[in-house]
């Protein structure tokens, strides 16, 4: 029975040599496994940030984009004004009265009607600063010529006014 002891011991060694060894490699494969999912989750949890970042940078630039849009459909509106004093002769006398036409025109389209109204005038009265009191529509003196023949446009920064809404 010595000699098979002799004979098997060899081999027995060698399977428990092998088993830990096999069980050693495991460990190193299950750390190498766990460091690279380490790795795996951070360059997830990066692109994911990115991502958002991306998101947010797209959002801003389509906000900027339709504000500049805005901005530049309300640079090509634009308000064109005239007024004339009518007279009208009663029973009693002559009176006065200043007609005020107002008209919204995108570049040279017109929006509106024009919006007429009458207003009696007294002698001695302004009429500009009547005119301006009165206006449906803001008055804007911007620099330049550009902005058609009376000078008027409608601000960028004011709400567009309830009777042009109406108007469109």
């Amino acid at each position: 029975m010595s000699d098979l002891v002799e004979i098997l011991l060899p081999f027995v060694a060698a399977l428990g040599s092998g088993i830990i060894v096999f069980l050693l490699t495991q460990a190193r494969m299950q750390v190498v496994l766990a460091r690279e999912r380490e790795v795996l989750a951070e360059t997830q949890a990066l692109l994911r940030h990115h991502l958002k970042a991306a998101e947010e940078r797209i959002k801003a630039a389509e906000a900027e984009a339709r504000r500049g849009a805005l901005d530049e459909f309300l640079a090509d509106v634009r308000v064109e004004e005239r007024h004339y004093l009518r007279r009208a002769s009663g029973p009693e006398r002559h009176r006065r009265f200043l007609v005020l036409q107002e008209r919204i025109y995108f570049r040279n389209i017109p929006l509106s009607n024009w919006i007429e109204r009458e207003l009696p005038v007294e002698d001695g009265t302004d009429i500009e600063r009547l005119i301006e009191a009165v206006s449906v529509f803001p008055r804007v003196r911007p620099e330049g010529p550009e902005n058609g023949p009376s000078g008027r446009t409608l601000p960028t920064s004011s709400p567009i006014p309830k009777q042009l809404r109406a108007a469109l």
